[in-house]
């Protein structure tokens, strides 16, 4: 049995494994936040990352924790998880994160932490230590999410056309330059809202296991809070550029007033999730939503193909990131 001095360091090297994710996380879904700001030139790369960054961590002022309570207490039941889990599952979302990243293929770090988890834990308990409801609200929303995002984003764009018809272009696409900086704000901010508490709900998960925290508590630490916030806000001014390419110019061409529907759709969808406590993927809403705006246009502006790919790797990403956090935990297993 660990000495609690070596207890004390097992957890310390998970927690910064977890923050590691977070800011891979924050480094791989930066596109989401900036792809159409930058697409459109409204701003320059290194003052968009910037920005999205600073709303990414305001976040913390903004929602409260019911994402982290689904991610931490609500996937698997009580006294499954112990250290060899946390690390497969960490494991097993961060090389999917990585394998994504370098082909610049925009799929989901939240699904990719949940197919880790749900891959380590069946490693080790089999399925019935799942909790059903948890694991199925966060499935529907694979579905919802970019569905969601798809409508909003092309309603909002059907209303816009509207109030605008009959306005000279150079116009409406001098207003729009300005009020996309606030649907980028919003959207990054709704990133930073949900996808920093889906780290802090696998570091409060770890806590439970390890009784540095209860099943009872209604947050999780104040330093746990802090430091997932700061690390996706680090990863998102960091970057992630292959994606940014493929999100922002790939799918569809987007002019201002087009990246102002897709933020908005967006971020309407996140801030809707993140109340109800639903981890979703902000590479979803976002490919939905510059989806949906394109499509208003013509159908034949959306590169279908391209997105198509990309939802090849959302089908993926679950099962591929299970496989690889089960392997982890066994290696984990048998090293420790």
């Amino acid at each position: 049995m660990a000495t609690p001095e070596i207890a004390f360091w097992v957890i310390a090297v998970l927690v910064g494994l977890a923050l590691l994710f977070d800011f891979m996380n924050g480094f791989h879904d930066a596109a989401n936040s900036i792809a159409t700001v930058v697409s459109t030139g409204v701003l320059k790369p290194q003052q968009a990352v910037l920005f999205a960054a600073f709303f990414n961590f305001i976040a913390i002022f903004v929602f409260n924790f019911s994402v982290a309570a689904t991610v931490g207490k609500g996937f698997v039941q009580p006294g499954v998880v112990d250290t060899h889990v946390v690390f497969g599952a960490l494991c097993g979302a961060i090389v999917w994160n990585v394998v994504t990243w370098w082909y610049g293929i925009p799929s989901s770090s939240s699904h990719a932490l949940m197919g880790g988890i749900v891959g380590a834990v069946v490693a080790k308990a089999g399925t019935g230590s799942l909790i059903a409801g948890g694991i199925l609200k966060t499935v529907t929303f694979i579905v919802v999410s970019p569905l969601l995002g798809f409508v909003l984003g092309s309603l909002m764009m059907v209303i816009v056309a509207w109030i605008f018809r009959g306005q000279r272009p150079l116009r409406v696409d001098k207003w729009f330059r300005r009020l996309q900086l606030v649907s980028a704000g919003a959207y990054s901010l709704g990133h930073g809202g949900n996808d920093a508490q889906k780290t802090i709900g696998i570091i409060w998960m770890l806590l439970i296991a390890t009784g540095y925290a209860s099943t009872a508590d209604k947050s999780p630490p104040v330093w746990a809070i802090v430091s997932c916030y700061a690390a996706i806000g680090l990863g998102t001014m960091f970057g992630g550029w292959r994606i940014v390419k493929t999100m922002g110019q790939r799918i569809t061409k987007l002019k201002p007033v087009g990246g102002f529907c897709a933020e908005t759709g967006g971020a309407m969808t996140l801030f809707l999730a993140s109340i109800l406590g639903v981890p979703v993927s902000t590479t979803h809403t976002i490919t939905g939503a510059i989806v949906g705006v394109g499509s208003t246009r013509n159908v034949n502006s959306v590169r279908w193909g391209v997105a198509g790919n990309i939802v090849w790797a959302w089908i993926f990403t679950i099962p591929a990131s299970a496989a690889v956090a089960a392997g982890c935990y066994a290696l984990s297993l048998a090293l420790f």
